[in-house]
């Protein structure tokens, strides 16, 4: 079991690294002055990264949750 927490350790940094990326993104887009329709459609393409990188800490949580469970 100590595969599937590996595992899901990894996976979880993966999607951690994902929402950080999203941040400074969206970071850099306000302070580069975009507003209004601008700011929209620069943040409407973050939300697939967004939600890929949520799902991704999800599941990588769970395998790790799982492996400690199945291995105790």
């Amino acid at each position: 079991m100590d595969i599937m927490i590996i595992a899901g350790v990894v996976v979880t940094l993966i999607g951690l690294a994902g929402l950080v990326y999203c941040m400074v993104k969206a970071y850099k887009a306000k302070k580069a002055g975009l507003v209004g329709d601008d700011l929209t459609a620069h943040l409407k393409k973050l939300v697939v990264v967004n939600l890929l990188s949520f799902l991704f800490s999800a599941i990588g949580l769970m395998l790790v949750v799982f492996g400690i469970i199945l291995g105790g």
